[in-house]
């Protein structure tokens, strides 16, 4: 077995995509996610190590002398960080010219060929999902013979494997805190809606949602929500109560937890029996009677992604989701008293400033607990990206609608009277939250000054 670092390379400052985050992207306010995608292969291969360069605050100067002790490097990359990415690969091969480095991720799963075309010190990218690619290139399978790998061969020319076959027996994949134990500290990751410290893990892969500008389905996970038996997530919540008894919540990072309905019930039942507190993104139709359910075994939060307040921009983005329904069930987790982060998108296909102004005032009367407003992006590989480069919409010149009203949706949402009011009571109730929010108001405001003294 090849001895194998696993590497979210240093980024950029306040970027917090790459190896675990949803919405890869430099955000107003400071998060990190786990690198879970990078901690699943790690945990299959023995003796690995896992570094999360960003949360941990390193640099390409913490990192480089790691070069010497490894025989395989694999960075996970994205669209936004690639070139910053490639910059890592390439300092890291000058350290060691042995080392074989390759890449994974939405990036070079879509991109293979330019990939590595990109530089000639990218050995390899894994495409699809690439745990066991992974594994049998550690374990020194012949290159030709791994399904799913794209490769520089001896010769320097590049070649594409056929793809590998999409994991069915997700009880195949060991638990990620084995490595999150092992190689990372809990306390060194921070999501502002989440208790402090939390884990957050998957149960399946895949969502059944068509949503045109959502990455990972349309990339790696697919669009058939595969999962793991209830007892094998059990058994992985169990062993992270002992490993990590700090932690104040656990959070399912499924695409949508709530696909189905009878296993989230069943997982539930089994968590409320652990004790433990836990959160997971769900689609804005659930059940009121599953909602009981989930709520009265653990249930604190949803992340819920409304998107947009305008029906037509919903159908516009395939979303399957109608504005009465997501209504009722905001209302439902009012009165069960479950927190929503609501997550919305301006500037989708059927935009306009009449519907830019719609969504604010849905998001005002629904009233999640907090929220987050992204700028619509077309990520290559995604039916939004193909839209966008047919219709000729890549045109940053002109994005001043969506760009201006990111910042009006933030301020009129959280300065509202009431708003005020809910958020100042929160806080002295709970000197923690007291922490989180003035962290956020601080960056956030921070975030505000700079935009202005740039404009």
């Amino acid at each position: 077995m090849m001895k194998t670092l696993f590497l979210h390379p240093p980024s950029f400052d306040g970027f917090d995509g790459g190896a675990g985050s949803r919405y890869q992207a430099k955000r107003e306010i400071r998060s990190f996610w786990y690198p879970t995608w990078l901690a699943q292969p790690a945990a299959l291969v023995p003796g690995s190590k896992l570094v999360d360069a960003p949360p941990a605050r390193l640099r390409l100067d913490d990192v480089l002398p790691l070069a010497s002790d490894y025989e395989l490097a694999v960075l996970h990359t994205s669209t936004p960080s690639f070139a910053s990415d490639v910059g890592v690969a390439e300092a890291l091969k000058e350290a060691n010219p042995r080392l074989k480095i390759g890449m994974v991720g939405a990036k070079v799963a879509v991109d293979p060929e330019d990939s590595l075309r990109a530089s000639p010190s990218l050995d390899f990218v894994a495409r699809e999902e690439f745990d066991f690619t992974i594994l049998e290139l550690a374990g020194g399978r012949r290159w030709e013979a791994i399904d799913g790998l794209s490769f520089r061969n001896q010769s320097g020319a590049i070649t594409h494997n056929r793809d590998r076959a999409v994991l069915e027996d997700m009880d195949r994949l060991p638990f990620v805190t084995e490595v999150y134990k092992r190689n990372l500290r809990v306390e060194d990751y921070f999501i502002g809606y989440l208790k402090h410290p939390y884990v957050s893990l998957y149960t399946g892969r895949g969502c059944r949602s068509k949503c045109t500008f959502c990455l990972w389905p349309q990339t790696v996970g697919g669009h058939r929500y595969r999962v793991r038996s209830v007892g094998h997530v059990i058994d992985e919540i169990r062993l992270a109560k002992s490993y990590f008894p700090q932690v104040k919540e656990f959070f399912f990072d499924d695409d949508t937890f709530t696909d189905d309905r009878p296993r989230a019930e069943a997982i539930a039942r089994e968590l409320g029996k652990l004790g433990v507190t836990w959160s997971c993104n769900a689609k804005a139709n659930v059940p009121r009677a599953t909602l009981e359910v989930l709520r009265d075994n653990g249930l604190r939060l949803l992340l819920v992604g409304y998107e947009t307040g305008n029906q037509e921009i919903l159908n516009n983005i395939k979303k399957g989701m109608r504005i009465d329904i997501a209504r009722r069930f905001t209302k439902d987790c009012h009165e069960l008293g479950i927190t929503i982060h609501g997550t919305f998108i301006l500037g989708l296909p059927g935009e306009t400033k009449e519907t830019i102004e719609e969504t604010i005032r849905f998001a005002a009367e629904i009233n999640p607990h907090t929220i987050q407003v992204s700028l619509a992006a077309p990520y290559p590989g995604t039916y939004l990206h193909h839209q966008a480069v047919e219709n000729g919409w890549l045109d940053l010149g002109h994005a001043e609608l969506i760009d201006e009203s990111l910042e009006t949706f933030y301020k009129r949402f959280y300065f509202r009277r009431g708003k005020i009011a809910s958020l100042l009571a929160e806080m002295i109730k709970s000197p923690e939250m007291m922490r989180r929010r003035l962290r956020e108001g601080v960056e956030f405001f921070q975030f505000l000054r700079h935009r202005e003294l740039a404009s």
